[in-house]
């Protein structure tokens, strides 16, 4: 269940970069070092700084610091909490287009 609105947004800022879609993706995976969750996206130091930030300011990532290393893990919560709310969406579209589809064969039955 959706913890707040406030955290809803979060995630889907979160994930409204292809970038940091791509962070989630690799450590859906398993947790990864920076490097590792970062290989291939093509962008900056800074950059992945930037979405890295991001990430955890919506709680979808969680970082813990051994050494130099930091490691990276994904956070489900979130995840599954947009996940809830685009199912709700759904099945209330679905239910409003079977109402629709009533209707117009009824209406074709005249």
């Amino acid at each position: 269940m959706v913890n707040g609105l406030a955290e809803l947004d979060g995630a889907f800022a979160a994930l409204s970069h292809p970038v940091r879609r791509q962070i989630v993706e690799r450590l859906a995976h398993g947790a990864a070092t920076v490097g590792e969750a970062a290989a291939g996206t093509g962008v900056s130091k800074p950059a992945i700084t930037k979405h890295l930030r991001m990430l955890e300011k919506a709680d979808v990532i969680s970082r813990v610091v051994e050494g130099r290393t930091h490691r990276l893990s994904l956070n489900a919560v979130p995840l599954e909490d947009a996940s809830g709310w685009i199912d709700r969406q759904r099945a209330l579209w679905e239910r409003k287009f079977d109402v629709v589809e009533a209707y117009l064969e009824e209406r074709k039955g005249r």
